[in-house]
């Protein structure tokens, strides 16, 4: 298997995260426009949750643990 920089895919997660919020909406109306930004929604909450995650490599097991608990209820 080729090295894998965890650190480094985080990041990517958390710069497209970043770029969906700053992606421009197309000129579409109605339900075309609803699926765009309904579609957009789904792609950040997927890029935050894996660019929130701690990462850990072990003998080529790649494990991410993601604390969905609200801010106030975490350790």
């Amino acid at each position: 298997m080729a090295s894998l920089d965890v650190d480094a895919m985080i990041q990517r997660f958390r710069d497209r995260a970043k770029a969906v919020k700053q992606r421009p909406l197309p000129p579409v109306a109605g339900d075309e426009r609803q699926a765009f930004i309904a579609q957009a929604k789904t792609d950040f909450q997927d890029f935050a949750i894996i660019g929130d995650a701690d990462a850990e490599l072990v003998d080529g097991v790649l494990t991410l643990r993601i604390d969905l608990r609200p801010e106030d209820a975490r350790d």
